[in-house]
């Protein structure tokens, strides 16, 4: 499985909304955590606050989206 360290939702890269690991979210009160696509294509976003983790958003496989992978050397 690779890391996915940044995801751009929306047909237009300027325009989409970009969720990056770390990123604070919902007033700064949750960050997310890890952002996983499945097998179908499909990606979930994970949020945690105080070390408990949870299903914050997920899109379908046909949103048109960009996907950043972390790249270690």
């Amino acid at each position: 499985m690779q890391l996915i360290r940044k995801i751009s939702i929306g047909p237009d890269y300027k325009t989409s909304m970009h969720y990056i690991v770390g990123q604070e979210v919902l007033d700064k009160s949750y960050s997310i955590d890890t952002i996983r696509q499945l097998d179908n294509g499909s990606i979930q976003i994970f949020i945690s606050k105080d070390r408990e983790v949870m299903l914050w958003k997920a899109f379908s496989e046909t949103v048109p989206k960009v996907i950043e992978f972390n790249i270690n050397f």
